[in-house]
């Protein structure tokens, strides 16, 4: 309840003859108000229409009534300024909802309510209407459900009530009026009917849409009518609004239209009296625009970043990182008052305004209105906020670098030779043939204007790149594949550190090129700090994979795993590249893969059960090995997987489509491969080895896990045993893991001839090195001493010793050395040589010398000094491990 209303309705009948007016018309609701209760007053207000009204003036009398309640509410501090903006927006709902029923029973009285849905768009749509607004709708209609006359054809039906519906809600008379209906925001609205069909307009959102309409439908939302099919034009749309990459003509415009703002109402600009609230420097607009232009940069990937309020999105922005914690309270602080005083200014005349007024005596209204002794203090109260916004708001667009790159030929050589380049021919040409337009992706006016501007700032970090040659060769190979190039360059031209960092990464990082290449894309989420985070843990990472919006579906969840894969592995690459622990990105790597697997079998798992059911007391279950059963991974590895199941073999699902338990299993599996390894339209995945499993290719995809423990117990080789050790179930139930790894546990530690294993083993090794022969001494992984030597020296001493059973190859070795069984030099051998590969497969994929630029970097991920350290110290380790695997195979050789 509230105590002082005696004060504010002095200050409502000195300073606002609206309101003092609706004192006097609406008795009921100021008597509410004078008892302090606010929401009484609102009751009293939405009864205040006599029922022999008709429905125009019923609208009218409660839209005055419930202005009378949510000023009084507002003025005297009993409402937030969230309640007061979603008053009035849900009475706008309620208007037009009423408005379209109206207008569709005059029309058809015996049809249903259907095919037809109004949008809200603006501070409507995102439930922020002011206090004296108008709404700026757009009318959507389904040409097959709307009702219309036998001779009448549909989309005259469709503006005739959308006509109907305008001139209920915005017709005057001595009550007044409901809204101004503005029906501008639709496509093209110089040359299309105010009501359009729902599929014409997804085309146009789809094709031909500009990026100022992109942001507005940041705040669209249907309102009144046919609300599925609004939901459903919503659902259609959401690709153009949430771009996964970065659609920066659509941020481009929206600074665009602020600028133009400031020079268009530049009489409002400067702060004092007749300053602009909504559209002035650091007024309503920017604390707006500055929102919309981050959740444009960062909703596309997440969607917790997509209110349409503008609050809300402050306040995400800030709980996602996006955005300081301090910038976005004082923008909600800022927001607030300015929203705040604009409804002050309204409550005046019911004017919609957001100028101060340009007197003195104006001024002193308004903030003796809101409870200030004068306009000076009013302007005291503004003052600061606006301007901090406006500072703000100018990070958003910051001075531009005016030099440009010359036209002329021996100027511009002279440029970039000041730029550093050692050798200008070079960059020259490639100039010239980005500028000639034989490149695709700049053959369009827009992406060599792009071009332009980005290339003073681009060339400047290519000459100062480790090897600039070959970032430029590799840049422009990068280009030469992009379908367009203009989100790519305005990217670059927005975040100069991202240019530095591509300049990076060509130059040291041909698989990362390579990537951009196919999906430039990538680049967009390096703007996020967390980018350089490590991955979470797997359960977090499996739903954040397997998200899906309303609408969308198991295909879907194919492309969507692979752009979200993509984009973690990228990162991680990055993170190498920039100094980062290649140890730990290797375990970030294999947490991404087995999220990946988790959310793809589980999915697939649910599309299969739609059509063949399931198999009763049975369920797939997916056995890591190799790398990814040891928990770390490089950027190229791939995935050795083993399908198995449990239950009865001889069991059959039970769907519309039956199967039998073995056939059902091996063709879930095959299904699952698919979705780990076939290229989609967002490209590839991971490729897929399941050559592991129970009698190899010749056997079946997939098993029962009495099979497995069988064969294991009486058929398998010891090559397969010794791939056991590195073995780890990824998927499946807590039960069936547990009794893998019961099965796996039995078969690692039961007794067996040591001897005969050992002498096997030795010989595999042996067959390795003749028919798979490292590519250079830097083919870490198959030189002599190097990882392949260190993986059997580590898994034959496991047997050996019967202990150290870890698949994590670094844990194992660890136990082994506590123990006493292994130099703990083997250690810091193991370290070094797997950071060498982890590396390597990004800087020289293909396991030769890297370039004489990218040594050091090499090094420095390697913990050595520079490169000759680095030599001296992996030479030490070879020298290691060979003693080591020597002195243990020796005793075993004489049988190969």
């Amino acid at each position: 309840m509230v105590s002082n209303w005696p004060q504010i309705q002095a200050r409502i009948r000195a300073h606002s003859p609206f309101l003092a007016r609706a004192l006097d018309r609406f008795p009921n609701v100021a008597g509410q108000l004078a008892q302090g209760d606010m929401d009484g007053a609102l009751t009293a207000a939405r009864a205040v229409a006599d029922p022999q009204d008709g429905i125009a003036r019923s609208l009218r009398r409660r839209r005055g009534a419930i202005a009378l309640a949510v000023a009084g509410a507002d003025l005297s501090g009993a409402w937030n300024l969230d309640r007061v903006t979603q008053t009035l927006s849900d009475f706008a709902d309620e208007a037009l909802e009423e408005a379209l029923a109206a207008a569709m029973q005059e029309r058809y009285p015996d049809a249903g309510h259907r095919g037809f849905v109004v949008l809200a768009l603006g501070k409507h749509g995102s439930r922020e209407l002011n206090y004296s607004s108008d709404i700026d709708p757009i009318l959507l209609y389904d040409p097959t459900t709307l009702p219309h006359g036998a001779r009448e054809d549909v989309a005259d039906a469709a503006v005739r009530l959308g006509r109907r519906v305008s001139e209920l809600l915005a017709a005057r008379d001595g009550d007044g009026y409901v809204f101004r209906v503005d029906l501008r925001l639709r496509p093209s609205p110089e040359a299309t009917p105010i009501a359009l069909p729902v599929e014409a307009a997804i085309g146009y959102y789809e094709s031909t849409a500009l990026g100022w309409e992109q942001a507005a439908f940041i705040r669209a939302r249907p309102a009144a009518g046919d609300l599925a099919l609004g939901d459903y034009f919503m659902r259609q749309i959401r690709p153009f609004v949430w771009r996964r990459s970065l659609d920066f003509g659509a941020i481009d415009a929206i600074v665009d239209i602020s600028r133009r703002i400031r020079d268009h109402y530049a009489q409002g600009q400067a702060f004092g009296p007749g300053y602009d609230l909504k559209r002035g420097r650091g007024g309503i607009r920017e604390v707006e625009f500055f929102a919309q232009v981050h959740q444009l940069i960062h909703g596309g990937r997440d969607p917790a970043l997509r209110s349409g309020n503008t609050r809300e999105a402050l306040r995400a922005l800030a709980t996602g990182g996006v955005i300081e914690a301090d910038v976005a309270a004082r923008l909600d602080e800022a927001y607030v008052l300015f929203r705040t005083i604009e409804h002050r200014l309204q409550m005046v005349e019911d004017r919609q305004t957001h100028e101060l007024p340009p007197t003195a005596e104006g001024i002193d209204n308004v903030a003796r209105l809101h409870g200030l002794a004068d306009g000076a203090a009013l302007l005291d109260l503004l003052r600061p906020q606006v301007e901090w916004v406006g500072r703000n708001y100018d990070r958003l667009s910051p001075e531009r670098e005016d030099a440009s790159l010359s036209r002329d030929e021996d100027r511009l050589k002279a440029q970039l030779v000041d730029m550093g380049f050692v050798d200008p021919e070079t960059p020259l040409a490639r100039i010239g043939r980005w500028r000639g337009g034989t490149v695709r992706a700049l053959r369009s006016a827009p992406s060599r204007e792009a071009l332009e501007t980005l290339l003073p700032g681009l060339m400047r970090a290519l000459a100062l790149a480790p090897d600039p040659s070959r970032a430029l060769n590799r840049l422009d190979d990068m280009i030469g594949r992009l379908p367009s190039a203009i989100n790519f360059f305005k990217l670059l031209a927005a975040r100069p550190a991202l240019v530095e960092l591509l300049a990076e990464l060509l130059s040291h990082a041909p698989t990362l090129a390579d990537a951009l290449g196919r999906r430039a894309e990538l680049l967009d989420g390096l703007i996020d700090a967390t980018a350089f985070d490590p991955p979470p843990a797997v359960d977090l990472l499996t739903r954040q994979f397997a998200m899906l919006e309303v609408g969308e579906d198991y295909q879907t969840l194919l492309d969507r795993v692979r752009q979200r894969v993509g984009d973690r592995r990228f990162a991680l690459g990055v993170q190498i590249i920039r100094g980062g622990d290649p140890l730990e990105a290797g375990r970030g790597y294999a947490r991404v893969a087995q999220a990946a697997i988790e959310a793809l079998a589980a999915a697939t798992v649910a599309e299969f059960e739609a059509a063949h059911g399931k198999v009763p007391g049975g369920e797939m279950l997916i056995l890591a090995l190799g790398r990814l059963g040891g928990g770390v991974l490089t950027h190229a590895s791939d995935l050795d997987l083993i399908y198995l199941f449990t239950g009865d073999f001889s069991t059959e699902s039970d769907g519309p489509k039956p199967l039998g338990a073995t056939h059902y299993f091996n063709r879930l599996g095959q299904r699952i491969t698919n979705a780990l390894s076939v290229h989609t339209a967002s490209g590839p995945l991971y490729e897929v080895d399941t050559r592991l499993r129970p009698s190899g290719a010749q056997g079946l995809l997939a098993v029962s896990l009495d099979s497995f423990a069988r064969y294991q117990r009486e058929e398998a080789w010891t090559w397969e045993h010794l791939a056991l050790t590195r073995a780890r179930p990824v998927f499946g139930s807590p039960a069936a893991r547990a009794a893998l790894e019961a099965i796996l546990a039995e078969t690692l530690r039961r007794p067996r001839d040591f001897g005969a294993l050992a002498r096997q083993a030795v010989k595999m090794r042996g067959d390795i090195a003749r028919h798979k022969p490292p590519a250079s001494d830097l083919d870490v992984k198959l030189v002599p001493g190097g990882l392949v030597d260190l993986e059997f020296l580590i898994h034959v001493s496991q047997f050996r010793h019967g202990m150290a059973f870890h698949p994590d190859l670094s844990l194992a070795l660890a136990e082994l050395v506590a123990a006493g069984h292994l130099s703990s030099e083997l250690i810091a051998a193991h370290d070094l040589i797997t950071c060498y590969l982890i590396v390597s497969r990004l800087v020289s994929p293909k396991s030769t010398e890297p370039p004489a630029a990218t040594r050091s970097l090499l090094a420095r991920a390697c913990g050595a000094k520079d490169w000759d350290g680095l030599l001296a110290s992996y030479a030490q380790a070879r020298q290691c491990v060979s003693e080591a695997w020597a002195a243990l195979a020796e005793p075993y050789q004489e049988d190969m």
